[in-house]
């Protein structure tokens, strides 16, 4: 097939934003008993919620919860795991799988009976709408209770703890069914009971760590008053302790940093942990959400665990022989496992391959895919492979990116192409090689993609993830240059077309990229223009990140001021595409809404798209589709192409004040000061496109 050569930007592609909106059904946190399959699965074209799916013996799939109901966490704002199969027993004894559930609307904890239709609530209703939140559930060992980690919001006061929720529905009319099992620290993950019901192992740790940076693992006894002889078993705060998991009543697996990269390791309840098979691989991906595990623990003793740098893949730890077995699969990019003991689900996908649920038979070996997020995929070569690359950063250090070269079956352009660097959000996070179609929306046109997981990413070790402490909007700026420049040195990228893209932290990252010369545009998805701004009305579970990534307050005040992109307008002369929910949560609009005034103030081109409703990302398919055809449409305007969508209107003026009491913060070289205008109460995506502002994991 001969190619036709046709300027980058003009190919002509099957891929629409509606394609990459509607047709994409995001899982999330699948659960095995037996041979029944449960897991989260989202609707974009109902807004984004969220529902549970169910995969009978027979292979038949029922969605469990119908409209208007919806599954989904809001504690730590980014949520989690929201949902657990239960065992229910009917008339006859016999044993039958309900499903317990945190409702995405009103936080509260719901039963769905086995082939019920109508939740009943667990818990009570709070006093002010999702001030009681619930996440992370394990069932107790009598199957009667779930432990949860709970929220408690009280005005602007914070409290979180472990509690136990009766399954019989008491605590929905008398809270004091629900019982205080641990409280006292300001965060808490993973509680899991023993398998004999004796002992609660649980993480936790205080601010102002992140669950990345320190945390401790903790062990009690469990009775009817609650916990006692409680203990640190593992972890500090120069350690991260993540997803105890029981072997047996009196062993522990979990996932521990202390070598530099998040190990497996062995502890009984008394005496030194053990690491199971030391390696610089990460065996567990980053604690954004709770409930994420990356290992489970077979009947036989074995360990079905995810390993890998950057993306992780599956292998078998025997203890006996000390043996790590690779699984043979084509999924390059696996997360999410659980296991009953003998069947392993998770989730998985390849370059190639949406995000699929898959079965795995650990004694065979044999990986079962058993749904696909997408229900069509664009033929494979419209789809491009991504080239997992190394490059020399400043000073000598080491940069990591995945670069997607413009991919079309019959249309080429003669030189280098435009080229889109993505800033991932976080920054604590990292790009992955799995398929998504927004990069093939540019790539299958001619303008090619590149993803940095720059210094301060996850999926290289605890060093990496240093590299950013106190550096945010030094180190991410300049390794994003560096990435761009290094394409452009290997003739691969035009230094005349490049742009740089981002959401929430990577959008904080991007509109400093702006700053310098390498960039001709730039786009912020929710990006965080102002960082004392960020400092005062961000969530509690980020409050004090910045502490680590910039500095203590006060006394790192003019540092926040320096690196906040709205102090720097000044060096900006590109086009700027500012992108923004009206409900965000995180990063306030207000940010958003500062960063284009400043700009037209000094009639630099921008556009400011706000979309009402949204969060801290686009849950809508709509939503998504205009995102997306207003990036490319600015593309198509700074690059110089004719494009398949409508063009976008850039303005020189700032826009009209917000409405509300307040006004947007002015940037500080205007010399005034203003309060920001707070957003109103919102609910933040649970399952979609969203990454943290400074934490998604």
């Amino acid at each position: 097939m001969s190619d036709l050569s046709i300027p980058h930007g003009t190919w002509p592609s099957p891929i629409s934003a509606d394609d990459v909106a509607r047709g994409v059904r995001r899982m999330a946190f699948p659960s095995v008993v037996g041979d029944e399959i449960w897991w989260e699965e989202e609707r974009p074209e109902e807004g984004g919620r969220a529902t549970v799916m169910r995969r009978a013996p027979d292979g038949t799939v029922a969605e469990l919860l119908r409209a208007p109901w919806g599954v989904g966490t809001r504690v730590h704002e980014y949520g989690g795991r929201s949902y657990l199969p239960v065992p229910r027993r009917d008339d006859k004894a016999l044993t039958h799988m309900g499903i317990a559930f945190a409702n995405a609307e009103d936080q509260r904890l719901y039963l769905l009976e086995h082939d019920a239709t109508v939740p009943v609530p667990l818990t009570p209703q709070p006093e002010a709408p999702g001030a009681l939140r619930y996440a992370d559930p394990a069932l107790s060992a009598d199957g009667k209770h779930l432990f949860c980690v709970r929220e408690e919001h009280t005005g602007d006061k914070v409290h979180r703890s472990i509690v136990a929720v009766p399954l019989s529905g008491r605590a929905s009319h008398d809270p004091s069914a629900v019982r205080v099992l641990v409280s006292g620290a300001d965060f808490y993950a993973s509680p899991v009971p023993s398998p004999d019901g004796n002992r609660l192992a649980y993480v936790r740790w205080n601010h102002p760590l992140m669950p990345w940076d320190g945390t401790e693992l903790r062990l009690a006894t469990l009775g009817e008053e609650g916990i006692t002889r409680e203990f640190r078993l593992k972890g500090s705060s120069d350690e991260s302790v993540l997803s105890p998991t029981w072997a047996d009543a009196d062993t522990l697996y979990l996932a521990s940093d202390w070598p530099g990269y998040w190990n497996l390791y062995q502890a009984g309840i008394h005496g030194q942990a053990i690491a199971l098979y030391p390696a610089e691989e990460e065996f567990h991906a980053p604690p954004g959400r709770l409930g994420h595990r990356s290992f489970t623990v077979l009947d036989s003793g074995r360990v079905v665990a995810l390993h890998g740098t950057g993306d992780l893949t599956p292998s078998v730890y025997d203890p006996d022989t000390l043996e790590l077995a690779p699984v043979a699969t084509d999924l390059t990019s696996w997360s999410q496992i659980d296991g009953d003991g003998r069947t392993v689900v998770a989730l998985a996908a390849s370059a190639t391959r949406p995000q699929c649920l898959v079965r795995l038979t650990p004694d065979s070996g044999r990986v079962e895919v058993l749904r696909e997020s997408l229900e069509s995929v664009p033929e494979a070569a419209y789809l491009p492979v991504p080239e997992h690359v190394t490059l020399p950063g400043r000073y000598g250090s080491r940069v990591h990116a995945n670069v997607y070269r413009p991919t079309h079956p019959e249309a080429a352009a003669e030189g280098p192409a435009p080229y889109v660097v993505w800033a991932h959000g976080g920054p604590v996070s990292h790009a992955t090689h799995e398929l998504d179609l927004a990069k093939a929306y540019f790539t299958s046109r001619g303008i090619g993609v590149v993803d940095v997981n720059y210094g301060g990413s996850t999926g290289y070790g605890r060093s990496y993830r240093a590299r950013v402490r106190k550096e945010w909007g030094v180190v991410d700026v300049e390794d994003t240059a560096a990435v761009a420049r290094a394409l452009v040195e290997q003739g691969i990228a035009d230094p005349r077309r490049l742009a740089v893209r981002g959401p929430s932290a990577g959008g904080f990252t991007a509109l400093l990229s702006l700053t310098g010369d390498t960039f001709a545009c730039g786009v912020s998805y929710f990006g965080v223009a102002d960082l004392l701004s960020l400092a005062e009305t961000t969530h509690d579970f980020e409050s004090r990140f910045l502490d680590s990534l910039v500095g203590t307050l006060p006394g790192f005040s003019e540092r926040y001021k320096e690196r906040s992109p709205i102090n720097r307008t000044a060096e900006i002369d590109v086009p700027v595409l500012l992108l923004q929910g009206t409900d965000d949560p995180v990063v306030t609009p207000d940010q958003a809404h500062a960063m284009a005034t400043a700009l037209g103030e000094r009639a630099v081109p921008h556009a400011l798209l706000e979309f009402e409703g949204e969060g801290h990302g686009f849950r809508s398919a709509e939503s998504r589709v205009r995102a997306l055809e207003a990036e490319l449409a600015l593309y198509a305007h700074v690059f110089g192409f004719d494009t398949d969508v409508a063009p976008l209107t850039l303005s020189t003026e700032p826009p009209p004040p917000r409405p509300g009491p307040d006004t947007a913060p002015e940037p500080e070289n205007t010399g005034e000061d203003s309060e920001a205008n707070p957003p109103g109460e919102a609910e933040t995506e649970e399952n979609g496109t969203a990454e943290g502002a400074t934490a998604r994991p």
